[in-house]
Formats: structure tokens, C-alpha cells, sequence
């Protein structure tokens, strides 16, 4: 028995390599990936084996934020009371229901074949050939493309240039959404730094590959995400007594990297800073998630108190786009396009709270070593989750599985050390 054991556990391993190195790579590879991690690891049968469970390995505090997100989507599963389309309802919770299968890893780990260096190792080399794969996948489309705009190039080569931009930062999101490509990339190098700290050489040849996705897809807010990682890392780099001290002036450092770069972003000159502050008023001039905000927050008596229900929101903006005559927005089926509007629109005030404490639960359930790269994903994912929908997409999903596992992991570790010790 258990030399078939021994075979489910070198199953469900290779199962999780497999869903790291798929986690650049387009959406339907990861999702058959993650299934089949699943069903290995419901064979192992670990959340049946009471007797593994160890204090030293897994403890409450490193099950807390697994805990709060199980809860936040038992409040979703509410939320199908009051939810005019139970059908909208129950496909959320379909694709949600990852946020309740990994309560039992929080609580009682995965198992000890996890070798967590391998792992991170084989995330930054799948990250590394991910951006030459677009490339040459892309490639064939772009010279195709190339022939047409020629003829009408008339020798200007900043329209040559403007076109190559514009079709690989549009298409590339065809084979994989440009902000979670960018999101794998910037946990990769996160990573990168982590396992391959004393490979300068190593580090020095796959970083900027990592990151040249970020110009490559032309993401805005990956490079506002960019700049906060980079802040929060410098500022972790600091000894514990110089945070404070030099804290605010890294994090200028930050704003000012990222400023900078946007000014020169072909995609700006379209932006109506303006917008911001009138974000209740509606106008087809202004920037596209403005507008969608704007028809969200028309009403916000609607949802407030306990939410229209899981999968209710785009539902509910259809109507609203009707409204204000955003016929392309309607055809186009936009979602609300912010992971908090969206929380606060379906589940109301009570679930964007147990969201947030969520969030903010990896933050306090870590130390030493993992604190570092809870603040280094929160922030990933906190950022990114204002201008989109996180986890209305698997990419996002499984994103927040291996950050989420592979951040226990690393504050287990640091118990077992602190308990030996």
C-alpha cells in the first residue's frame, strides 16, 4: 500500500510542476493542468490522513488565509439566495470553487515531496521561454500584417514602429491576457531573486528576459505593478532599521521610474486624467474602464447593503450600458473590469470585507522569509486588481493557488526551523 502511495505523492508532484510551468503559457493548457493536480492530490487523501498533521509544519495562523477565502466564497454560495440568474450564479461558483478545494492544503500542507527550489527554478525557466514563444507564435502574423501596412507606410518610421507595437501589445492577449502574462512574468522574477540569489550571471540573463514582457504587451498597469514590486523589494532589501528611514524615498524612486514611462506610452495620449475625478459621469470621450465604472457606480444604492449576487454584475451592467447607449460595451459583454467593484457590486460591503481581510491575512500569517514574498504578491495582485477582473479568468485563479501555496510553504518552513530550533 504504500509503495502505491509513494507513486499518487510522485504523481501529485509532478501534477504541480506541471501547472507552474503552464502558468505562462495560454489559459486551456493551465486549466487541464490544474484538474488533474486536484485529482491526484483528492487520491493522496490528505485531508483524511489526520494523524500527518504536524503543528510544526502547519499551524492556524499559516491556515488563516486559506480559511478567509474558503469563507468569502461560502458567502458568494449565499449570495444564490437573493440572485435573480441562478444560472450566472452557479457558473461563478463552478469556476471558483478552487478557493474551497485548497482549504484543506492550507491546513494540513502538501506533501513532502514538494522540493520548493525546484519548483520556483522551473517557474523562471518556463517564464524565460514564454516570451520567445509568443514571439515566434506572433511572428508569422506580423510580417503578414507588415505587407499591408507598407503599401501605406510611405516611408514614416514612426508609423513602422507605432504598428509593430500596436500588433504584438493587441494580439499577444489572443494567446494570453496581457496583464496575467505580465503578472507569471513579475512573480517569476520575484522568484528568480529568491532561488538564484548567489547565480549573479543566471540572474543577469533571465530578468530582463522576464520583464521585457511588460514593453512587450504594452500593459500600463503592469508597469505601475512593476514599479510598487520593485519599491516593496528594495524597501525588504533594507535592514529592518533603515525601512523607515528610506522607505519614502525608494518609494518616490518608484513613482517617479513609473511616471516617466508612461508619459512616453503610445497608449497615454488617449488618457483623460480628468476622468478620475468625475468617474460618476458617463461620456464615450473618456477612458473605457472610467466609462464602466462610472455605469457601475450610477446606483451603488443597489448593491451596497448585501450585494445583487455572484455573477450578477456584468448582468446588471449590461442594463446599464443600454442605458447610456454604450452599444460596442454591450456587444462586447465588458465586465466591470476591477476585481473590488466587481466583489462590492455581487457579494455587497460584507463580502469586499471578508475579501480584504483575505488579502490582508497573508500579510500578518507570515514572517521572516515569507513576509517578503507575501508583500511582494499581495501587491502583485493587489494592484492588478484595480484595473481588472483577477479571477475572472483560470490564468488569475491559478496564479493565486501557486502564490498562495507556495507563500505557506515558505512560512511552514520557517516554523519547522524556528521549532527545531
Amino acid at each position: 500500500m504504500s509503495k502505491y502511495k509513494d507513486i499518487i505523492k510522485q504523481v501529485n508532484y509532478i501534477a504541480f510542476l506541471a501547472v507552474v510551468a503552464l502558468l505562462p503559457f495560454p489559459q486551456l493548457w493551465l486549466r487541464y493542468a490544474c484538474v488533474f493536480w486536484f485529482i491526484s492530490w483528492a487520491l493522496e487523501g490528505r485531508w483524511l490522513q489526520h494523524s500527518t498533521f504536524n503543528i510544526q509544519h502547519s499551524t492556524f495562523r499559516s491556515a488563516l488565509p486559506f480559511l478567509l477565502f474558503g469563507l468569502w466564497y461560502g458567502w458568494k454560495a449565499v449570495s444564490g439566495i437573493w440572485s435573480p440568474d441562478h444560472e450566472a450564479w452557479a457558473w461563478q461558483m463552478e469556476r471558483y470553487m478552487t478557493f474551497a478545494l485548497v482549504i484543506p492544503i492550507g491546513i494540513w500542507g502538501v506533501n513532502e515531496r514538494y522540493d520548493w527550489q525546484q519548483i520556483g527554478r522551473i517557474l523562471v525557466v518556463s517564464c524565460v521561454i514564454a516570451v520567445p514563444f509568443y514571439l515566434v507564435v506572433l511572428s508569422p502574423l506580423y510580417y503578414h500584417r507588415e505587407i499591408i501596412d507598407y503599401l501605406r507606410w510611405e516611408g514614416d518610421w514612426n508609423y513602422g514602429v507605432h504598428s509593430w507595437y500596436s500588433f504584438f501589445s493587441d494580439n499577444i492577449s489572443v494567446l494570453k491576457h496581457r496583464l496575467f502574462l505580465c503578472s507569471v512574468e513579475m512573480l517569476g522574477a520575484v522568484i528568480a531573486l529568491q532561488v538564484w540569489r548567489d547565480k549573479k550571471w543566471l540572474l543577469a540573463l533571465c530578468l530582463p528576459i522576464m520583464l521585457s514582457a511588460i514593453p512587450l504587451t504594452g500593459s500600463r498597469q503592469s508597469i505601475l505593478t512593476f514599479a510598487a514590486i520593485l519599491v516593496v523589494w528594495l524597501i525588504y532589501a533594507l535592514p529592518k532599521v533603515y525601512r523607515w528611514r528610506y522607505g519614502l524615498g525608494i518609494i518616490v524612486f518608484g513613482a517617479v521610474i513609473s511616471g516617466t514611462i508612461l508619459k512616453f506610452h503610445p497608449r497615454m495620449s488617449k488618457f483623460d486624467i480628468h476622468a478620475a475625478t468625475e468617474i460618476r459621469e458617463v461620456s464615450t470621450d473618456h477612458d473605457v474602464r472610467f466609462n464602466i465604472w462610472g455605469c457601475a457606480l450610477q446606483h451603488p444604492e443597489d448593491y451596497l447593503a448585501y450585494g445583487l449576487g455572484a455573477g450578477q454584475s456584468t448582468n446588471y451592467l449590461m442594463k446599464t450600458y443600454q442605458e447610456k447607449g454604450f452599444e460596442y460595451y454591450y456587444t462586447k459583454h465588458y465586465h466591470a473590469h476591477n476585481q473590488y467593484l466587481e466583489e462590492l457590486m455581487e457579494i455587497g460591503i460584507p463580502g469586499l470585507v471578508l475579501f480584504l481581510l483575505a488579502w490582508l491575512s497573508i500579510l500578518f500569517c507570515t514572517e521572516g522569509e515569507g513576509k517578503r514574498f507575501a508583500a511582494l504578491f499581495v501587491t502583485l495582485f493587489g494592484l492588478n486588481m484595480l484595473t481588472d477582473c483577477m479571477f475572472g479568468k483560470f490564468d488569475g485563479i491559478a496564479l493565486w493557488t501557486v502564490g498562495m501555496v507556495y507563500s505557506c510553504s515558505i512560512l511552514s518552513k520557517t516554523r519547522c526551523t524556528n521549532a527545531r530550533a
